[in-house]
């Protein structure tokens, strides 16, 4: 059956309370910023570079320029705010957040969106752990806001002021889908040792799949839906080869990237932010080479945000978190778009 649209006035009263959820939260969520010293920022939707990761897809638009001869530009429909936020972090910032508008193209599923909105924030000075404690804090605080004490999503609940789970990638394999994950590790461009982990643990695996397309078929199918279940949890550790922009761990396979999860839902992505400008260009290249093998064509490198690397970003680490995935779960709701005031257009 067809969805009348989601200006009707009978529609639009069934989706308002999650709507003035929403509002409480985003009032929420500047409280909690500004009592902790955090200045808010605005950064340009519109960049030369989009985000590089290789599975992201942006709007592409161009930029007309009227006083010099009409030149027109290429730019895009940013994925992420980071670039821009770290350049202010350059500039001298030391702890920002942003309540951002985002875009992705090719997104539409019950928890994803093309235009969605983007929490990020950024300590100078600090270690990725630091923002684990920010996100216990923030979620006790939303769910405070919407008058709930727990959250939920799809028959699960989640209580976010009980002792949070605090668990590895490797462990998750191990505990979850009985993968020894580090044992597959040594030469990440061989898929041949995690497909056959994935096809004991039961988990169907292509031929030209490889070794972060295993990691993600088993995490969808056996890790995730365990994770966040009762309490948050903090998945943390990530192998290197899937942190682009991160610093990597004492133990060089890992990096300092780490997840949050509410009720099997992705709710946050951390890191312990790279610095150094050269490595950032060289993990740059290597994500625009996949890119053109995947889709045939690469998006341009930020050349600025390489600059502002190159004068002096301070070590310092970030996160990005879904809002309108943070009001589903304190709500309830299962589909994007009821937690939404105006959704974007679908097919007619």
């Amino acid at each position: 059956m067809v969805e009348p649209p989601w200006w009707r006035p009978d529609r639009h009263a069934r989706r308002r309370p999650n709507l003035l959820a929403r509002q409480a939260i985003v009032a929420a969520i500047r409280r909690f910023f500004a009592a902790r010293g955090f200045v808010e920022v605005e950064t340009p939707a519109l960049q030369v570079s989009p985000g590089l990761e290789p599975h992201l897809a942006a709007f592409e638009t161009a930029l007309a320029e009227p006083f010099r001869d009409g030149k027109v530009t290429p730019v895009y429909l940013h994925t992420s705010p980071e670039f821009a936020m770290k350049k202010l972090l350059a500039a001298g910032e030391e702890k920002i957040f942003q309540i951002a508008r985002c875009y992705r193209n090719e997104e539409r599923s019950p928890t994803h969106h093309p235009e969605f909105t983007m929490l990020e924030w950024y300590r100078a000075g600090a270690s990725h752990t630091e923002l684990w404690t920010d996100c216990e804090g923030l979620l006790a605080a939303a769910a405070e806001a919407a008058g709930v004490e727990r959250l939920t999503r799809a028959g699960n609940s989640a209580d976010p002021g009980a002792e949070w789970t605090r668990i590895s990638v490797c462990e998750a394999f191990a505990r979850h889908a009985g993968i020894d994950l580090a044992a597959t590790m040594d030469d990440v461009s061989d898929p041949a040792p995690l497909a056959a982990a994935a096809r004991g643990a039961g988990v169907w695996t292509g031929p030209n799949d490889r070794w972060e397309d295993i990691f993600f078929r088993i995490f969808l199918a056996k890790v995730e839906p365990a994770l966040g279940i009762g309490a948050p949890a903090i998945l943390y550790d990530y192998p290197a080869s899937m942190a682009a922009l991160a610093r990597l761990g004492p133990d060089r396979r890992f990096a300092e990237r780490f997840e949050l999860f509410v009720c099997g839902l992705e709710l946050a992505n951390g890191y312990g932010e790279l610095t150094d400008p050269a490595e950032q260009r060289t993990r740059f290249e290597a994500d625009r080479a996949l890119r053109r093998r995947l889709r045939g064509a690469a998006y341009p490198v930020d050349e600025d945000f390489l600059a502002a690397l190159e004068s002096g970003l301070p070590d310092c680490a970030g996160i990005a978190l879904g809002v309108d995935r943070l009001v589903m779960l304190a709500v309830g709701a299962e589909r994007i778009e009821d937690v939404l005031w105006a959704p974007v257009a679908g097919p007619g």
